[in-house]
C-alpha cells in the first residue's frame, strides 16, 4: 500500500511544475539515471551545483544530528534564495526532507500503542515535513525542529482522525472522544476507579447526554468481525457469528401449508383429485385428463381456477 520510502519521499518532495509546465524531478543535472537522490554518488554537473556545505555529504541520511542541525540551517536560508521549480531547488529540498526524516522517526514513537504500521506513519509523517519546511521562515529565527514537530504530529493525526475510524463519525464527536479518553484517565487517577457519566459531565462541562453520546461514537473507532474464532474448549460458544440468528425461511412453507389446508379441503372431490395427481405425482395435463377422461385444456382450465381460488384465500387470511 506504501511506496519505498526513499523513491516516495523524493517524488513528495519534488515540485509539481517548473515554470515552463514540464515536471521538476528531484534529480539534479548530472545523475546517473532518473532514479537517482541526493544520497547517490553525484556527476560533475551536479557537484557544480551543490552548495559548499553539500560538497562532502555522501548521504544526508547519515548525517550526524548535531551536523544535521548545522546544515538544516544553513540549507533552509539557501532554500529561501532559490527559485521553487528549479533543479537546484529540488535537489536541496528533497535533501532537507531526508536528513530530517529522523525527526519524522521520532515523532511516530508517540503512536506505538496504534495498530498502524510504521511505514505508513512515517509516510504520513514525511508529508508533514515537507509541509513544514515549504512554510518555515528563516529570518524569524525560530529553530526548525520546533516549527516542523507540531505540524509533523498535526500531519499523523489527521491521518488518524480521517482514514483509521471503522465508521465514520462527524470530527466533533472524534474530538469529544479524545477529550473523554483524556478526562478519563484524568479522574480514574484522582478517584481510585472509573468516573461517572455525571462526573465525565460536570468535568468537561458538559451535558450527560453529550458525554454518552461521545462515548457511543467512541465505539466506532474499532471494529471487531464476527469470523473471529471463539474459546478452542469445546463447551463454550464458538465464533460471535455462529451464535447470531438468520431467518428460517422454512416457517413461511409451514405457514402457508396450515393456511392452505382448510382451503383444499374446501375444494370438490375432483379438482382435490388433479392438484393431488400434478403436484404430488408430478403428472402431466395430458396424463390427468386421460386418468378423469376429459381434454387436457378443460384440465388446464381447472387447474387456473383451483389455483387462483387458494390464493385468494392466502390473501384473505
Amino acid at each position: 500500500m506504501v511506496a519505498t520510502t526513499g523513491e516516495s519521499l523524493v517524488s513528495a518532495a519534488a515540485p509539481t511544475a517548473d515554470p515552463s509546465g514540464a515536471a521538476a524531478t528531484a534529480t539534479a543535472p548530472g545523475a546517473d539515471s532518473p532514479g537517482h537522490t541526493p544520497g547517490t554518488s553525484t556527476g560533475a554537473g551536479l557537484r557544480d551545483l551543490l552548495p559548499p556545505e553539500l560538497a562532502a555529504v555522501d548521504d544526508p541520511r547519515e548525517v550526524a544530528p548535531a551536523d544535521a542541525r548545522d546544515l538544516t540551517r544553513q540549507l533552509l536560508r539557501r532554500l529561501a534564495t532559490l527559485e521553487e521549480g528549479t533543479r537546484e531547488y529540488s535537489y536541496v529540498r528533497t535533501t532537507l526532507v531526508e536528513m530530517n526524516l529522523s525527526l519524522v522517526r521520532f515523532a511516530i514513537r508517540r503512536f506505538d500503542a496504534h495498530r498502524e504500521p510504521k511505514e505508513d506513519l512515517l509516510q504520513v509523517g514525511a508529508v508533514g515535513l515537507i509541509k513544514a519546511i515549504d512554510r518555515f521562515d528563516p529570518s524569524l529565527g525560530v529553530e526548525f525542529t520546533t516549527f516542523a514537530m507540531p505540524t509533523v504530529l498535526g500531519e499523523i493525526r489527521r491521518h488518524f482522525r480521517d482514514t483509521t475510524w471503522a465508521v465514520h463519525v462527524p470530527r466533533r464527536l472524534q474530538e469529544l472522544r479524545i477529550s473523554l479518553a483524556r478526562a478519563q484517565e484524568r479522574l480514574s487517577q484522582g478517584l481510585d476507579r472509573a468516573p461517572t457519566v455525571a462526573e465525565l459531565a460536570e468535568h468537561l462541562s458538559l451535558t450527560p447526554e453529550e458525554v454518552v453520546e461521545g462515548l457511543t461514537a467512541a465505539n466506532g473507532h474499532t471494529a471487531g468481525t464476527l469470523d473471529g474464532g471463539g474459546p478452542e474448549d469445546g463447551d463454550a460458544p464458538g465464533p460471535l457469528g455462529e451464535q447470531l440468528g438468520t431467518d428460517d425461511h422454512e416457517f413461511a412453507l409451514v405457514e402457508d401449508l396450515v393456511t392452505l389446508k382448510p382451503l383444499i379441503a374446501a375444494l370438490p372431490e375432483r379438482e382435490r383429485r388433479i392438484l393431488s395427481m400434478r403436484f404430488c405425482e408430478d403428472l402431466t395435463q395430458s396424463q390427468i385428463g386421460a386418468r378423469l377422461g376429459l381434454s387436457q385444456m378443460h384440465v388446464s382450465r381447472l387447474l387456473t381456477r383451483t389455483l387462483g381460488q387458494l390464493r385468494e384465500g392466502l390473501e384473505d387470511v
